[in-house]
Formats: C-alpha cells, structure tokens, sequence
C-alpha cells in the first residue's frame, strides 16, 4: 500500500541530507517504505542487518557498498536496514557519511528508537535529518489532509461532503489498530494472532536482547496491566506495588516500552493553568485494539492521530510541537492540548458518546484563550458552540481528524 504522506516527508528531508532516518515501531512498514523509496533510484542497495550474510559483509569490508554495480551515472542510495543493533552503529554511519555523502545517498531504519540518539553526545549530529513512520491513521488514510498553514488558520474546520467511508475507515482500524497486517487482513482473528505474537516478539527479542532486561515474566505482567490505565494519568507507585518491584525498576521498564515504542507518553500542561497538576504522564498505545473498554479506546485512537501530527510537523521543521493533556488540583481535564514551543495552539477533548460541551474544556479554553475541539466516537453532524470569545467545535472523530496536516 502506498504512503505518500511519508515518501513525501523522504523527499522533503533528503533534499537537504545525504542521510536520512527513518524510526517507528515494530512492523510499522519501515522496510516497505525504504523499498518503495529505493526502487525510484536507478541504483540501488539493500542492507539489512538481521540477514547474517549482509551483517558479516558489513563487519569484513564495512564500505562494500562503494562497489555496487551501477545502472548509470545518477548517484545510488544505499538502505540500512536496523543497523542500530550494530554495537557500534553511530561510528559506522559516520564513517560511511563522512566519505560517501557526496556521491550516495543513504536511507537507515529502525525500531529501537533512533531518534534517542539526537540527544547529547550524538557523534552522528549534522549528519542526518530524521522522520518517523507511524501505524495507519484516518488522516492518512482518508487522503483529507490540509497543508498546516491552512490548519494553524482554521483548526475548526470540518471534512467537507459525505464522510461515510471515512467512518467505516475509523471503525476498521478501531478494531485492528492501525499496523498495516492486521489492518490489510480485515479479520478479528487475525488481528488477535498478529498482536499476541507481536507483542511477545517485542518483550522477548528486541526489548530482552537490547537493554538486558531478563525479568521477562514481568515485563509482561507489566504490559498486560497498561490497557486498563489507558486515560488516566499512570501511577508509577501503584504499578511497583502491584508488581512487588521497586518504583525505579517499573520506571525504567516503561521508558523501555516507551524507546521500543510499545507506549508513547504525553506530560501535563501546565503554563497559565491555575493550580495544575505537574508530575505524572499519561500513557498510550500503538496497538490500541487491545484497550477494552470503549471510552478509552476512543481516546487512545484521538491520542495516536495528533500524536502522529505533532511529530511530522516537528519532523519535517514546521516548528517544535508537543502534545499534553490538562489537568488541575480540582480535577478538571481536558484529554490533550498540542502546543507550539511554550504556546498553547489547541484543546481537545474526546468526550465518545456526549455532545454536551465538557465544562472542563469551557474552563480551561477561558484560561488559555485557544480554539477547543470537542471530538464524539457517534453522531453524524457537528456544531460549533460559543464560549465567550472563542468557539467550540463539537463533532464526530471522523469529521475532524482526517484534515490534520
């Protein structure tokens, strides 16, 4: 299936670099979409270090691509495929950048968190631009998407015409998340095997085998605990005493589901929130088909879409966005707030089934002076409801996701 929201992305970034990045979970398409991308180039070459023979070449003649067989003249690109489980990975690419930028092009992917490495001490700085590949989302899907000039004008706005197909779109990936295998496969059942293997794939291979963590029993114990928590700020402390483990040890279990994106997390906002709480994240997951109940789900659903968004828009230099929910002292929510730097932009609520507007969303819109977006899992039609100033947009997810940039 094509992705052109992402190959769109490769052109933009690689335009620039010599090196891009490509990170995201697990079966998430990364070497689809790397293929996809390779087979535009006249010469091309695919590495993947999980193939013993390409792993062997690399660790012999660490440059054999310089020698490929060439079609014609144009310059070739070269697809790493997880070469972060070289153990010393960050000193190949540079080696390989600092030689053969001018003449290749390079393409490296990944699920073990690649974009950890931007941090400090990233001998790899400058050489590389990086994007992430998320599961399916309506956005992508729907084909609705607004350029984010258009979006930052008018985050109110609604997809235009009949959205029927849209919403049979949202109920599939409601029931199979939105990884392209069990997505494709339309089947319930398939969607259960896909995960079960999945999920004990991720905890028992690449989560055990690269940060050491051997009590593997419960880590899973751990992750069959997060479905349940979905929407609700994550209480550490009540985690480690469920789990008979310390605080850090859940901690650091989570920032391991977190690098292997297994979860993502979003912090609390808290500039100009009277009395806002400031401490625990709440947590989400990819696979969000496994959350039962259905108000969650929804959420993890609405939480996915703008999490992909506010990533791509960070990603592609649009500007430094963050998503967040709100809370305070009192405890009043609102589910998400996307922010730019340290400027609030947008509320929104996933409220499922009532077209009531969440007093909470009311308040803290008052507080922050920023358009709010009600979203509901049912209904057909939308309203935009005045709240003093500023206006309140209430509608199906299927109405208002599908435009986000």
């Amino acid at each position: 299936m094509e992705r052109p929201m992402y190959t769109a992305a490769w052109e933009e970034l690689s335009a620039e670099k010599a090196m891009v990045f490509i990170a995201g979970p697990r079966q998430v398409g990364k070497t689809t979409l790397a293929e996809t991308i390779a087979r535009t180039f006249p010469n091309h070459l695919h590495v993947d270090w999980d193939v013993a023979d390409d792993r062997a070449r690399i660790l012999r003649e660490p440059y054999f691509f310089a020698e490929m067989p060439r079609r014609d003249a144009s310059a070739p690109i070269v697809v790493f495929d997880e070469i972060h489980k070289h153990r010393t990975w960050k000193g190949y690419l540079k080696g390989v950048y600092d030689r053969f930028a001018r003449e290749f092009r390079f393409l490296v992917t990944g699920s073990g968190r690649l974009d950890i490495y931007q941090k400090g001490g990233d001998s790899l700085a400058g050489r590389y631009l990086l994007f992430h590949l998320w599961p399916f989302t309506l956005a992508e899907l729907a084909g609705r998407r607004v350029p984010i000039d258009r979006f930052r004008a008018d985050p109110l706005g609604v997809v235009p015409g009949d959205v029927g197909s849209i919403e049979k779109t949202w109920r599939r990936l409601a029931a199979s998340s939105g990884f392209p295998e069990p997505y494709l496969a339309r089947k319930p059942a398939s969607y259960r095997r896909w995960s079960a293997i999945y999920h004990r794939q991720l905890v028992r291979e690449d989560i055990r085998d690269l940060t050491g963590i051997r009590a593997i029993g419960d880590l899973e114990t751990l992750f069959a605990l997060l479905p349940e928590r979905v929407g609700s700020p994550l209480s550490i402390t009540s985690l480690a005493e469920d789990l008979k483990v310390s605080y850090n040890t859940v901690r650091s279990w989570l920032e391991a589901f977190e690098r292997f994106y297994v979860v993502f997390t979003i912090a609390p906002w808290t500039r100009r929130v009277v009395r806002a709480i400031h401490k625990e994240r709440k947590t989400y997951l990819f696979d969000y088909a496994l959350v039962e109940d259905p108000a969650a789900r929804f959420e993890n659903m609405v939480a996915l879409e703008l999490f992909r968004a506010v990533q791509l828009w960070s990603d592609l230099g649009h500007g430094r966005f963050s998503l967040h929910y709100v809370k305070n002292k009192e405890k009043d929510e609102v589910d998400f707030l996307i922010a730019e730097g340290r400027r609030p932009m947008l509320l929104v609520e996933a409220k499922r089934a009532d077209p009531q507007v969440s007093r909470a969303l009311r308040k803290f819109q008052d507080q922050l002076g920023i358009p709010a977006v009600q979203l509901m899992d049912e209904g057909h039609t939308f309203q935009k409801v005045p709240n003093g100033a500023q206006t309140i947009l209430v509608a199906p997810a299927w109405m208002w996701v599908p435009r986000l940039p």
